[in-house]
């Protein structure tokens, strides 16, 4: 096995084994969200009000995408969901730093 190729299964072994936890996202990065038939990305930019959540969702590939944008103040949190049991996502902002985590489904 090459270095490149040992390096690669060390990155995807971390990169699974933080899946599982909330994880820690960057301004700009990008953040894949999986809600089952929903799908699309996340990403955040810093603003004097605060920080600047942008979500593109949409169902399957040929869904029309729907987009929100969420403002966090520090403590404050966000949580997508649908009505399928793929569950919800949070989105929680904690001090200057950003966090996605898997989140039981909202009831209405």
């Amino acid at each position: 096995m090459s270095v490149r190729s040992t390096l690669f299964a060390a990155a995807l072994t971390l990169a699974s084994l933080g899946a599982a936890h909330a994880n820690g996202l960057r301004p700009i990065e990008g953040k894949s969200i999986d809600l089952g038939g929903v799908s699309g990305v996340a990403y955040y930019t810093v603003e004097p009000d605060g920080f600047h959540v942008v979500t593109t969702l949409a169902e399957g590939k040929a869904g029309t995408p729907v987009r929100v944008v969420s403002v966090l103040a520090p403590d404050q949190s966000v949580v997508l969901s649908t009505s399928q049991q793929a569950g919800a996502l949070e989105i929680i902002r904690k001090g200057d730093s950003l966090f996605v985590r898997k989140a039981n489904a909202v009831s209405n």
